[in-house]
């Protein structure tokens, strides 16, 4: 007799997504089926897609096209990372024209499709520079030495919900339904 569910449904997630809340309903709409989070950097994410050891990914900035659909979830703000004490520290929010015109700052560009954003926060924590990232990343990364403020010119990114045009998972439409907030008894 075959299984009711398939399992597992393996959804990777980048850095500063948290999918905690998600597993949680999918616990208690499919006891039985399972379901796998498993973090990994952008490039990994997209590359487990396309040999089929992820089944979904929630991404950055990737849009549906001919190899992927690509459901927007939400959209994140930036933000600059600083060292506690230092002048950007002591602003409410940031442009990045001013970012730009302060002396002595260096701004540490930050890798989020191979890394996670550790490394800048690491760097920004010595007094290397400042780091503009995702407020979700900054969060994740979050230690005492440093602060993060707005970046009120900056280009947000969009966290999306991704998964190959072809061989679906068949557990995959129960998991969209999920993310995008239907209840167990509505209709798609």
């Amino acid at each position: 007799m075959a299984a009711p569910y398939p399992d597992p449904l393996r959804v990777a997630f980048v850095p500063g997504v948290t999918p905690g809340k998600w597993q949680r309903v999918w616990r208690d709409r499919r006891p039985r089926g399972r379901l796998d989070l498993i973090p990994m950097m952008q490039d990994a994410a997209l590359a487990a897609l396309a040999e089929g050891t992820a089944h979904m990914a929630l991404l950055r900035d990737v849009a549906a096209d001919e190899t992927w659909h690509a459901i927007p979830l939400y959209r994140e703000a930036p933000v600059v990372v600083a060292p506690k004490g230092s002048l950007v520290a002591g602003l409410d929010s940031v442009t990045l024209v001013e970012l730009g015109s302060l002396d002595d700052v260096v701004v540490l560009t930050v890798d989020l499709h191979g890394g996670s954003g550790s490394d800048a926060v690491e760097l920004v924590a010595a007094n290397v520079g400042v780091a503009v990232m995702p407020q979700s990343v900054a969060r994740a990364h979050s230690r005492k030495d440093v602060v993060a403020r707005p970046v009120t010119d900056g280009v947000e990114t969009s966290i999306s919900l991704v998964w190959p045009t072809a061989a679906a998972h068949p557990m995959v439409d129960e998991f969209i339904g999920i993310v995008r907030g239907r209840t167990a008894n509505s209709s798609r």
